[in-house]
């Protein structure tokens, strides 16, 4: 009997002592942005899939709590803007408090205005959703700097332009729609810039949120355009896709070609040069598997971008209005015909307001 006490308490003893296995650490990431644009969620998509194609996924491993700021597009007064910069500053102090592993932060206004409190705090931060990187603190276009790093949605316009001009050689003339928001304005002066040596003249019109396009285009149909390029602007995904659907109405009543240089895939554009955002957000993804897993420094990677354009022809859509691109062209183009798009009814894709 006493033997057999003996051998519990021993066996007892041997168990207390043998290592525990370790517990998978949960990795906490806050993600910050203004507006549920639709382009958002793409990028948060891509982000999310990369994390979970690492091996960092939600409800095992991973704890990502996203705040999305209110902000009217629409009717962005100056009051507002000022309400956003503040509702911006409240959750960086927040999130600065509570001390995640990462933040990303997606847009040109919150990275800027948040990203000092978050680096202050010794907190990795990753932005993406922005296109000209020295607005938000980067040394240069590939250099970000101490605390951060990031994807950006940069891109090369003289080889989308290049790209343009092969496909509709004959087209010398494009209009273009815009509003004044800072990323789309910044857009369109980069379209400018390398328009002259690509052989383009691009004209103009600058209208507001809540402005109806047609009058805009009728206006640049009357100066002599031949066609309309899209830049990137969430003006044209505001109320639905309103300035979108008109647009394309516009294209085939006047039989004037539309191309976009930005991956929303618009109803009857004939062409798309652009970037991906789920590959920007992918980027970013990568970004942040770098700082958690492996502990790199932020500011110790690249900022990173997609290599090379997306190129897209909807070759059914410029054969409706009469034009066919280059069989050489098309052997290198993505075939769009297929693909879902935004203004369509039929289109799948994430929910409008951005939320997930």
């Amino acid at each position: 009997m006493r033997k057999a006490v003996s051998l519990v308490v021993l066996c007892l003893v041997v168990l207390l002592s043998a290592p525990c296995p370790a517990r998978e650490k949960t990795y906490r990431v806050e993600v910050l942005q203004v507006t549920g644009l639709e382009e958002l969620q793409e990028i948060y998509d891509g982000f999310l899939r990369e994390l979970e194609d690492n091996g960092l996924v939600q409800g095992r491993n991973l704890q990502v709590n996203r705040t999305i700021i209110d902000f009217d597009m629409e009717n962005g007064s100056w009051s507002r803007k000022l309400k956003v910069y503040w509702a911006i500053r409240d959750q960086a102090s927040r999130i600065a408090r509570e001390k995640p592993d990462l933040v990303l932060t997606m847009g040109m206004p919150v990275t800027q205005h948040a990203r000092d409190k978050i680096t202050a705090a010794g907190i990795p931060l990753v932005f993406t959703a922005l296109a000209y990187p020295a607005k938000v603190g980067c040394r240069s276009l590939t250099e970000a700097g101490p605390g951060f790093t990031g994807s950006t949605t940069w891109m090369d316009m003289k080889e989308a332009l290049r790209i343009v001009r092969t496909a509709l050689p004959g087209v010398k003339t494009f209009g273009m729609v815009h509003s004044e928001y800072s990323g789309s304005s910044n857009h369109v002066e980069d379209v400018l810039r390398e328009g002259p040596a690509a052989g383009l003249t691009f004209l103009t019109k600058t209208v507001r949120m809540k402005d109806r396009i047609t009058p805009a285009l009728k206006e640049l149909q009357a100066s002599g355009i031949q066609a309309v390029m899209v830049p990137s602007d969430p003006y044209y995904g505001l109320r639905d896709y309103e300035a979108a659907r008109e647009l394309m109405e516009f294209s085939k009543k006047t039989r004037m070609p539309v191309v976009s240089l930005v991956r929303d895939r618009f109803l009857g554009s004939i062409l798309d040069v652009c970037v991906e955002f789920r590959t920007t957000g992918a980027l970013a993804g990568s970004q942040a598997v770098r700082i958690l897993k492996e502990g790199a420094k932020p500011e110790s990677l690249p900022v990173v971008r997609q290599q090379g354009l997306t190129v897209m022809a909807n070759a059914k859509n410029a054969l409706s209005l009469g034009i066919v691109l280059p069989p050489a062209f098309l052997q290198t183009a993505r075939p769009a015909d297929a693909e879902p798009r935004h203004g369509d009814p039929a289109a799948k894709g994430a929910p409008k307001d951005g939320r997930g």
